[in-house]
C-alpha cells in the first residue's frame, strides 16, 4: 500500500512547498494544438500548474457531493461524499515526447487507481505513437470524463455501468489529426489488455462490464493472451459540431491453459457513436452518446444474462445568465436536463417470447453556477425507474443531489 501512497504524498508535499512562495506557482499556456479541440484531446486540454524550475506541471481536480434520495417512499437519509480526488502529472520531455499521468482517489481514499500513465511520440500530426496505461476510446465520456466540465453530480449510467468507464488498460497504439479549414479528422487505434470472464462471473448476477475493473492484474498480464482492439474517428466541424464513431472488442474469457482447452473463444463486441454541439442562436449545448453491447453468453447460462445491451444519455444544457454575478467577472448560470437510459438484456424469453424487461431510464433536471469556467457548483434532481428482469412494477427512485466540482 505503502507504494501507491508516495506519489501523492510527494506532490502534496511539493505543493505544500510552493505554496510558501507564489512566485514558484505559473500556469501553463495552454498548448496551442487544442485551439480546436476534439474529445481525443481531453486527456491533454486540461490546466496544470508549474512549480518552480520543475520538469513537470502538476494539476487535477476534486468533487465533493450531498444528496438525498429514496426508493418507493424509503430513503436512508442525508448523505455526504467525495466520490473522487484526481492528480494529474505531465511532462514535456521534448517538443515531440510528452508525458502525462492521471492517479485517481474514490471515495475518500478508498480505492487508488492510475486511470492514465502514458508517453506520446509525435512523428507527424497524422502518426503518432502511444504506449503506457490508456484509455481505451470508447464512446467519449471515458476520455472526457472530468468532472469540473459537467453540470451533473452523477456520471451517465450507461457509460459507468453499462459500459465500464473510466476503462483504461495497459498497451499501445497509433492516433492522429488533420485539419482543413473549419474541419477536423481524427483517429485513434489501441491494442491493449482487456476484459475477463468476470463480466458474466461477478455479484450482480448479470452481464456487467464493469466487474472487470476489479482486476487489477489486467495492467500486469492479458487474462487470456488476447489483444483487446479499440479503435475510434471523429469528424469535427467549427461551427457544426463533433461527431464520433467507436469500437472496442476482442476475446474476453480465458478458453485455454497450458494448452488445454478450456472452453470456446468468445467475444465481446462494443459499438458506439458520439456527438456533441452548440446551438449558435441560443448558445445551448447539446453532448450525447449511445452504446450497443454484444457479449458471446456461454449456453449454460441463464437469460438473465444478457448477450445484448443497449443505453445512452443525451445532456441538454442552457446558459440563462452570463457575466458579472456574485463578484465573479465570467460567470454563466445555466439550466440543464439529462435523459438517460439503459437497457441490460435486450431480447426476449425463449419460452415465452416475452420481452426482458431488466431496464432502467432516468430524468435529471439541473441548475448549474459556475463562477469560473473550472469550476462547477451544481443542484440536480434525479427521477428514476428501475424494472427488473420479469417486467414486475418499477422500483422509483428519486432525490435531490448537491455537489461541488473543480479543476485546482
Amino acid at each position: 500500500m505503502k507504494k501507491y501512497l508516495f506519489l501523492p504524498v510527494f506532490l502534496f508535499a511539493l505543493v505544500a512547498n510552493a505554496q510558501i512562495d507564489s512566485t514558484l506557482l505559473k500556469r501553463v499556456p495552454v498548448d496551442t494544438s487544442y485551439t480546436r479541440a476534439m474529445n481525443m484531446d481531453a486527456v491533454y486540454n486540461r490546466p496544470f500548474l508549474q512549480i518552480g524550475n520543475l520538469p513537470a506541471s502538476i494539476g487535477g481536480y476534486v468533487e465533493a457531493d450531498y444528496q438525498y434520495m429514496g426508493q418507493d417512499g424509503i430513503t436512508e437519509g442525508h448523505s455526504f461524499r467525495i466520490p473522487r480526488f484526481t492528480l494529474f502529472v505531465a511532462s514535456s520531455i521534448h517538443r515531440k515526447i510528452k508525458f502525462l499521468s492521471e492517479i485517481e482517489l474514490e471515495e475518500g481514499g478508498k480505492q487508488i487507481s492510475i486511470e492514465f500513465a502514458a508517453l506520446d511520440l509525435t512523428f507527424h500530426p497524422l502518426l503518432n505513437l502511444r504506449g503506457g496505461v490508456v484509455m481505451n476510446p470508447i464512446g467519449a465520456f471515458n476520455q472526457n470524463h472530468d468532472g469540473p466540465k459537467w453540470e451533473f453530480v452523477d456520471r451517465p449510467i450507461a457509460m459507468t455501468e453499462m459500459l465500464p468507464a473510466t476503462w483504461s488498460n495497459v498497451g499501445f497504439g497509433l492516433y492522429g489529426k488533420y485539419y482543413s479549414k473549419a474541419w477536423a479528422f481524427g483517429y485513434e487505434a489501441y491494442l491493449t489488455n482487456g476484459f475477463d470472464n468476470s463480466i458474466i462471473s461477478n455479484n450482480q448476477n448479470k452481464t456487467f462490464l464493469q466487474a472487470a475493473k476489479e482486476n487489477a492484474l489486467r495492467f500486469e498480464e492479458s487474462s487470456n493472451g488476447q489483444p483487446l482492439f479499440t479503435g475510434k474517428i471523429a469528424v469535427r466541424n467549427n461551427k457544426v459540431g463533433e461527431i464520433g464513431l467507436s469500437y472496442m472488442g476482442g476475446i474476453y474469457n480465458r478458453f485455454e491453459e497450458d494448452g488445454l482447452v478450456l472452453d470456446a473463444k468468445r467475444r465481446l463486441d462494443v459499438l458506439a457513436v458520439d456527438f456533441n454541439t452548440t446551438i449558435s442562436a441560443t448558445k445551448t449545448y447539446l453532448v450525447g452518446e449511445w452504446a450497443w453491447v454484444l457479449v458471446d453468453v456461454p449456453e449454460t447460462y441463464s437469460q438473465q444474462y444478457g448477450e445484448r445491451q443497449k443505453g445512452g444519455f443525451v445532456d441538454i444544457v442552457q446558459p440563462i445568465l452570463r457575466g458579472k454575478l456574485a463578484g465573479f467577472d465570467k460567470a454563466v448560470f445555466s439550466l440543464a436536463c439529462r435523459l438517460e437510459y439503459v437497457d441490460w438484456n435486450v431480447g426476449s424469453f425463449e419460452e415465452t417470447g416475452g420481452n426482458i424487461s431488466d431496464d432502467l431510464w432516468a430524468v435529471v433536471p439541473a441548475i448549474s453556477f459556475r463562477p469560473v469556467s473550472q469550476t462547477v457548483i451544481r443542484l440536480n434532481y434525479r427521477y428514476m425507474q428501475q424494472q427488473d428482469i420479469l417486467g414486475n412494477p418499477p422500483a422509483k427512485i428519486g432525490g435531490v443531489q448537491f455537489g461541488l466540482s473543480s479543476y485546482f
